[in-house]
């Protein structure tokens, strides 16, 4: 897939719904190491796969076949062309749809753990003031963000990060020793992610601080709902805020890694996911 493809990717992923945009597609199109593959019929493009490459972690998304041309093998062949790509790398992973799920089942990946997208149409009256250390980002932030986000995460993302921090600013916030937030625009809604923090207090504080600045946008936050995202008390402290936050819960998704593989970095930092796209 080349930068002139883009624009049929962006064709499928409003055919299925999807919020990306072109500045999405280009980052993973043009990131060293990363890519996507495409299948065309008669000029037009039918299908995609894209693979994101964060050093020791091979990450697989936008897996999209046209509505017209499912359950005809198109997504096997495109997955086993990302597979091929992200041959050798110590982990690979993904995030399933319940849709997707048995697709990637028979490829050998396993459940690691359940996350949730949840929207809301942000009312930034619904929150009070914070007593946080969160401040805005500024690129002179980066090195120790792009620091704790290695440990965090587990694979070097800071080329995403710095991407972020360019196309959002106003979502950018950082308390610092403690946890850093992120957000972009799309196609249908707000995304903000990741969310790492190393307790709640500081994952809740910083996203106030973004969405006060979202005030009447809509948004979707993707969590973690199950292990070994953090201790059940703390994971269910979270998602019970962002419902009294306003927040809806819309859909399930799957974390998955091929089988025997571990999940990198400390999950029970990674309050939000920066999207099923980029991990």
């Amino acid at each position: 897939m080349k930068s002139g493809d883009i624009a049929g990717g962006l064709r499928l992923c409003r055919a299925s719904g999807w919020n990306q945009l072109e500045e999405d597609w280009r980052l993973i199109v043009e990131s060293p190491g990363s890519g996507a593959w495409l299948a065309e019929r008669d000029g037009g493009v039918i299908g995609t796969a894209a693979l994101m490459r964060y050093d020791t972690l091979a990450w697989i998304a936008m897996m999209l076949v046209d509505p017209a041309e499912r359950r005809s093998g198109l997504g096997s062949r495109l997955l086993a062309e990302a597979l091929a790509a992200a041959d050798g790398a110590p982990s690979v992973g993904l995030d399933a749809t319940p849709a997707g799920e048995p697709l990637y089942r028979r490829f050998d990946f396993v459940g690691d753990c359940s996350l949730v997208r949840a929207k809301a149409t942000i009312d930034a009256s619904r929150f009070g003031n914070t007593s946080g250390t969160a401040r805005p980002m500024t690129p002179t932030d980066l090195p120790a963000v792009i620091s704790m986000d290695r440990e965090a995460f587990g694979a070097d993302r800071g080329r995403l990060l710095a991407w972020l921090l360019s196309r959002a600013p106003e979502c950018a916030w950082v308390a610092p020793g403690r946890g850093y937030c992120f957000g972009r625009p799309g196609h249908l809604y707000w995304q903000l992610g990741p969310v790492i923090a190393a307790d709640g207090a500081t994952a809740r504080d910083l996203t106030t601080r973004c969405l006060c600045r979202l005030n009447g946008r809509k948004v979707a936050m993707d969590s973690r709902a199950g292990l070994p995202a953090r201790p059940p008390a703390e994971g269910a402290d979270w998602l019970n805020w962002l419902k009294s936050s306003g927040f809806v819960e819309e859909r399930p998704f799957l974390r998955m890694f091929l089988r025997g593989q571990v999940h990198p970095g400390i999950p029970s930092r990674q309050f939000a996911i920066c999207g099923p796209e980029f991990a």
